[in-house]
């Protein structure tokens, strides 16, 4: 794990360039029929993963599927952050392929391979 203060400008292009489909927090409400309040809630509470961009925050837009957000994702962020992620991190690792799965992790909690993700989640911490 990298320090984010002086490698942010870093961590900023590598979202980037994994991620391609961001929502606001106004956006993934509409999406999940909440208020925007209730997603702000969500993020607090480490169930969905939002990235600070200035004042606002970002959500992938991969992380809400269906109207809902996608499952497994708050017991996978939950484990990231206990190894020490932060949320810049978690999203980095999340959409980042894996050949061994093969895919991405959050491609994983899509297909509901939770189980697997969470399991390699909590291998970082060793």
């Amino acid at each position: 794990m990298l320090p984010l203060g002086a490698c942010h400008a870093y961590y900023v292009e590598q979202l980037e360039q994994l991620i391609t489909s961001w929502l606001s927090v106004r956006e993934a409400a509409d999406k999940l029929q909440v208020s925007p309040n209730k997603v702000r809630q969500w993020i607090r509470e480490g169930e969905l993963i939002a990235v600070r961009d200035g004042h606002d925050q970002r959500i992938p837009a991969d992380c809400i599927d269906g109207g809902k957000i996608i499952k497994g994702l708050g017991g996978t962020l939950t484990l990231l952050s206990d190894v020490g992620f932060n949320e810049v991190e978690s999203a980095i690792w999340l959409f980042t392929a894996d050949d061994t799965l093969p895919g991405r992790p959050v491609d994983a909690l899509r297909e509901n391979r939770g189980r697997e993700i969470r399991r390699r989640a909590q291998a970082l911490a060793f």
